[in-house]
Order: structure tokens, then sequence, then C-alpha cells
């Protein structure tokens, strides 16, 4: 079985089998892009050696990929031959000696509620692109927790009445339900009935409908990377000139909960994450912001110049 074959036939597995995430499925194609670059695309599996894994690894190393990026990597090339193990492909699985790289802990970037206000009014103040749509897009960002994903692919099907929840597909393809504030809820309604005026169509029984509830400035549906130039867009120059990213709603989110006494089991279960262990990377991020209003505002504490 060459190195080729196996690849394909691997993500095939992940995607169909396994079913995990359409991001998860599209990095281990780029990984494995490099690893037959590296090693030869018609290479047998079972000839492959440790050190032409190592080699690979050395080659992102030089080539300044981040120590993430190298950790997915060995992460996806480890599944490849636990696969190939099991199916017999290979007598061993060497890739159990690759040691994955240290990486500095980074906290999730969070807005303050000033910067979520502010973001949230961009699009009525600053008139860039679809006011309503983006405001809506803002607000239930915020309100959720959803990743950029979920948000694209919300259907009207998905919603109770009134808008007042939502069931989202997450990773691995497990369901779970969102909620939606009433700023977010007014926001999408006034959001709804302006494209009701411009894109008659697009509504149900026309000729061209859009079960997606954001579409983009043409009538089809918004895309993942549509919502990421919206949210570049606001927080750009031409907008509140402090850059952020989708995921930066659903840090806040998750931090705002906790900061209000939210219970950490409740958290995990909106933002959909396996493990305790992801959640819990907010609770440091509400430690670490505690002391620093503690350093800037008790006389006695430690101050940095």
């Amino acid at each position: 079985m060459t190195l080729k074959k196996t690849c394909e036939e691997f993500l095939t597995y992940i995607q169909n089998v396994r079913t995990l995430s359409e991001n998860t499925v599209t990095a281990y194609k780029e990984d494995f892009i490099h690893l037959l670059q590296t090693v030869g695309a018609d290479t047998e599996i079972e000839k492959i050696s440790l050190e032409d894994l190592r080699t690979c690894i050395a080659s992102l190393s030089k080539s300044h990929h981040k120590v993430t990026s190298i950790n997915r990597f060995i992460a996806a090339v480890r599944g490849l031959f636990a696969y190939c193990k099991r199916f017999g492909y290979t007598s061993s699985n060497i890739s159990l000696e690759l040691k994955t790289l240290k990486a500095s802990k980074h906290l999730p970037k969070f807005m303050t509620q000033a910067e979520v206000d502010e973001m949230c009014l961009a699009p009525v103040k600053k008139e860039l692109l679809w006011e309503k749509r983006d405001r809506a897009i803002f607000e239930m960002f915020y309100s959720s927790g959803c990743r950029v994903s979920e948000l694209a692919s919300l259907k009207f099907s998905d919603f109770v009445s009134d808008f007042e929840s939502a069931v989202v597909t997450g990773k691995g393809r497990k369901d779970r339900r969102v909620y939606f504030s009433k700023d977010a809820r007014i926001a999408l309604k006034e959001y709804l009935l302006d494209r009701k005026t411009r894109f008659p169509q697009s509504e149900k029984n026309g000729s061209a409908y859009v079960p997606n509830i954001f579409i983009n400035q043409k009538g089809g549906v918004l895309s993942t990377e549509g919502i990421r130039f919206i949210v570049t867009k606001y927080s750009g120059i031409e907008g509140t000139n402090h850059h952020i990213t989708p995921h930066a709603f659903r840090h806040t989110f998750a931090t705002s909960m906790l900061n209000n006494g939210a219970d950490i089991r409740v958290v995990q279960e909106m933002l959909g994450h396996s493990s305790i262990s992801t959640t819990q990377r907010y609770t440091h991020v509400t430690t670490e912001h505690l002391k620093k209003v503690y350093n800037q505002a008790f006389p006695h504490a430690e101050k940095k110049d």
C-alpha cells in the first residue's frame, strides 16, 4: 500500500466514519501534502522509517512553522499510522516514538464589555457593509458563543419560536442548543425584515429560496469566509481599529458567563466542549483579569512602571 493511497483512505475514514469536523479533515489534508512531498507519494507505507518522519518535522521547523502547526502534523501522522497498524498495513506503529513539542500557553483573548458594545454598534455608526445583517451577526455571536461555522450554517428550521434558541451542529457533528439574548433577537428580526425587502425571492416559496439565516449582498448563502471578512472589516482601521476574530466573541461569551457565576459544567455544555479541561482555560482568564484589576486598584499591590 503506497503512502498516497493510505492517506486518501484514512481521510475518507476520519470524515465518514469518525465524523471529524471539516476543519480537522482539511488540516490533515494539508499535513499529508507535506508528508507526501517529503517522503514520496509512491513510497510503500511499510518502508517509511522513523527518521523519515523526523525529517518531515525538522523541515517544518526550518520553515518557521508554529509549534501548534507542527504538533498538529504529528497528531495527523500518529492517527495515520495507528490506522495502518489496526488494519494490517504496517506491522508496527513507528509514530509512537514521535515527541510533541512543548508549546507556550496562551490565554484566550477576549473583549471587555465596552469593546463588545463598540463592536456591536460599529455597523450602525460606520455603515461599511450591510448594517442590520452585520449587527445581528455580532449580537448573535456574543450572546450564544457559536463558532463561525455554526453561525454560518444556521437555518430557519434550527430555531424555536421567536428565535430564543437554536440547535447547532458543532465539532464531531454533535448537536447542542444555544441561546440568544433579547438584543440579539431584536437585531435578528430587524435584519430579517430588511432581508425580505432586499431579496423577496430568497424567502420561503420564492424561486431562489435560501434556508440559511445569513446571506451575502447578492442574496446567496454567507460563507464562513464571508463572516470572517465582515468581522475583520469592522474591527479594522475603518471600524473600531481593534482587530479581533470571530472566535474572540466565543472567548468573550465564555469569560462573561464564568465572571457572572455560571457553573463551569454549564459553560462546557453551552460551548460544546467535549473535555472540561478546554473550558477551564477560561477560569485562568478570569483569574488573570482579577489579578490585573487588583494590582491596578489596590494601593499596596504590585504595580509595574
